[in-house]
């Protein structure tokens, strides 16, 4: 599925021209470094210059997109339905049934007796549909009470049932009709404001059909309709409702170019297994089934290997491959089974640079904005250095000997690029070459090179020592050259600029430097920071101008271009969320990681339990709730992804299925209470365990042979 422009929470296009990439905004942006200058952020902050080539118009600016924080979006990939809260498709804005990026339906519109039911209810009923109630006076004598109320079921999958109720005291004889249409526009189209006219429809057995040079698009009705007049696009019913009577019209709509694949989450063999959250605290469990649904909605396919699922990014704007998102969600959805991750394993791998070039064994990727104080970095740097990591951890939580083997060749040539990016220097630059030392990039460099050794030791292969010396000389000199000091204590720099200058903005970046990865015999890897400057963080990131209430700010309130709705610069990103509550329990701060957990869960309800990718930073206040980005993604696959790192955090699951143990290090001051978990999956059987309101934990189901570890 072709993804539209750019938004504020994904990733840009990837550059046409090395020295040019799109930014979020629609126009050009610069790269790191280049001839003509100007004052910005970063240049202020570090005195490096920055670039300003000169403007590309566009039709609309990225900050120009419909909102989508109201919509009822019903999800599953390769299909897509969005509508507002009213329930009728007027095909304004987003309105309409997607399939692979293509607008089927447009214009669903549904009158009873002439009259538009009133709309009394909207709410989703799993993370591919949705329920829309509206009501009708179909007599003049009816009082103020409706006599008939209409129900609409709309699925992502083509379909929409109408049914009428009557509760009249006789025999109601009324007319339902059904005005349609559609552009079959692309959603970039949509998007930008470039869709076109609705395209004329002809009769088409029982309903209409519409066609174009690059598509087609038929909607069919059970039963078929008494007239189908298609100079108007409408369909048209006469029914006779008894007294507690009912009648049910199904529309489908469905393409002959596309034809009627079924999504990858709704088939029986789902990659994620169905877990469950049993506790003290019901919001777990209801956050937990919702955040999995999402995920199973997201699914998508390698066309040319069908047995290789990934997920897609978000929706609507990122329905498309996002490489780094993918491989990061993969990995915190281990406890649900290593399938997605061995699937977006190999898929990422076919699109491995080969040769023998500067780029040779990188995992292309998007650019993406880092907001006000650095320039935009790539995430092929992130989506490279992720992918030992997860075949590392993937193969800790059970990943086939034969699979591993397998992948560990591209696995082998992203560390190689690594080596070889790096060279005689000690830091990643990002974007390469001539990019900032981002705090975050080292984190995540760190991480691929203590696990991609490890990995490399444990299957033979040659390359691990080098890695761990680079790691260690890393550690050595980050100590030094990435603190900035000040009066609270201090705190890691955001980024140090190739002339040594620091740039010194707190964020959330930060949190990934308490990320640092799964060894064996449920051993956590070492990190960048010692045990006094992890101290200092976890303070940092738990103080007011971090922690908003409802989860951590992207950026501190208190640093210069904060923003509370700027995705990279003070709105809460709730991967990043779950990160930081993740290692604040492995770094034994639990007072801090609980209050980001609780900030989290409140926000979640407030969502309906379908996080989305990010929402504003504003400071919780007594009966407030958080305020919605108009523009972020929802469902997006890390935030949903981010709900199974949480509760396998709390449970402080650490399994090596090669050496077959688990080792338990729960959250002991037991944040929620009890809780519960089943239906996880470790070595390839399911794994339940219990952890007590005492913070103990207690495995309850485990795989033939696996042993609870010291």
């Amino acid at each position: 599925m072709p993804n539209p422009p750019a938004e504020p929470g994904g990733d840009l296009p990837p550059p046409r021209d090395p020295a040019r990439h799109l930014d979020r905004r629609g126009g050009s942006a610069p790269p790191f470094a280049g001839a003509e200058t100007l004052l910005s952020p970063f240049a202020a902050a570090t005195g490096a210059p920055a670039t300003r080539p000169a403007p590309v118009p566009v039709p609309r600016r990225t900050t120009d997109l419909p909102p989508v924080h109201t919509a009822f979006i019903c999800v599953a990939l390769p299909g897509l339905a969005i509508s507002t809260e009213q329930g009728q498709l007027t095909g304004r804005g987003l309105d309409g049934f997607y399939r692979a990026g293509r607008r089927m339906l447009s214009r669903c519109q549904v009158k009873v007796a002439g009259r538009e039911p009133l709309p009394v209810q909207a709410r989703m009923i799993g993370a591919d549909r949705a329920r829309f109630v509206g009501t009708v006076r179909a007599t003049a004598d009816a009082g103020p009470d409706p006599d008939v109320i209409v129900e609409r079921t709309r699925c992502a999958d083509g379909t929409e049932r109408i049914v009428l109720y009557s509760s009249a005291s006789r025999t109601l004889r009324l007319s339902l009709e059904v005005a349609l249409g559609t552009d079959l526009a692309e959603l970039a189209s949509v998007a930008s404001g470039r869709a076109g006219p609705e395209l004329p429809a002809t009769v088409n057995d029982s309903g209409l059909r519409w066609t174009c040079a690059t598509g087609d698009s038929a909607v069919t009705a059970d039963p078929p309709p008494a007239d189908a007049l298609a100079s108007a696009g409408l369909l048209r019913w006469e029914l006779e409702l008894p007294p507690g009577g009912t009648r049910t019209v199904e529309l489908r709509v469905r393409s002959d170019a596309t034809g009627s694949h079924r999504a990858v989450g709704r088939g029986a063999t789902s990659p994620l297994a169905q877990v469950r959250a049993v506790g003290d605290d019901p919001r777990i469990q209801a956050l937990l089934h919702t955040s999995v649904e999402d995920l199973r909605a997201l699914l998508l396919r390698d066309p040319a290997h069908p047995s290789d699922v990934h997920l897609a990014a978000g929706v609507p704007w990122r329905c498309g491959p996002s490489p780094a998102d993918a491989l990061a969600a993969a990995r915190m959805t281990l406890p649900l089974g290593t399938r997605l991750a061995a699937g977006t394993l190999r898929t990422l791998a076919r699109t491995q640079t080969g040769g023998q070039g500067t780029r040779s064994g990188l995992i292309p990727g998007p650019h993406r904005a880092a907001g006000p104080h650095l320039p935009p970095g790539c995430t092929a740097t992130e989506a490279t250095l992720l992918f030992p990591v997860l075949l590392a951890e993937a193969r800790r939580w059970g990943l086939a000997e034969r699979e591993t083997e397998e992948l560990l060749p591209a696995a082998e040539r992203c560390l190689a690029w690594l080596r070889t990016t790096v060279g005689a220097g000690t830091y990643l630059p990002d974007p390469q070459p001539g990019g900032p030392f981002r705090c975050e990039t080292q984190a995540h460099a760190h991480r691929a090179a203590v696990l991609g050794a490890d990995l490399l030791d444990e299957t033979g292969r040659p390359g691990g020592a080098g890695l761990r010396e680079w790691a260690q000389e890393l550690r050595a000199a980050f100590h030094e050259d990435f603190w900035v000091e000040d009066r609270g204590g201090g705190r890691p720099a955001a980024a140090r600029a190739p002339d040594g200058r620091l740039v010194p903005q707190l964020g959330a970046g930060a949190v990934h430097l308490l990320d640092t990865g799964l060894l064996g015999s449920g051993a956590l890897a070492p990190g960048l920071l010692d045990k006094t400057r992890t101290e200092q963080l976890a303070r940092s990131l738990g103080g007011p101008a971090m922690d908003s209430g409802w989860g951590l700010r992207s950026l501190g309130a208190k640093e210069a271009a904060y923003n509370p709705f700027g995705h990279r610069s003070g709105a809460v990103r709730v991967h990043e969320t779950a990160v930081a509550v993740a290692g604040l329990i492995a770094t034994g701060y639990e007072k801090e990681a609980s209050a980001l957990l609780r900030g989290l869960l409140a926000a979640a309800e407030t969502f309906g339990h379908r996080l989305p990718e990010m929402y504003a930073g504003e400071q919780r206040a007594q009966g407030g709730a958080p305020v919605p980005h108009p523009a972020a993604c929802r469902p997006a696959a890390t935030a949903a992804a981010a709900v199974v790192l949480l509760v396998s955090a709390l449970a402080g699951i650490r399994p090596d299925a090669p050496a077959r143990t688990v080792t338990l290090r729960p959250a002991g001051s037991a944040p929620l209470g009890e809780i519960g978990l089943t239906g996880l999956r470790i070595a390839g059987g399911p794994f339940s365990v219990r952890i007590s309101r005492l913070g103990l934990a207690m495995v309850e189901e485990a795989a033939d042979g696996l042993q609870l570890g010291v």
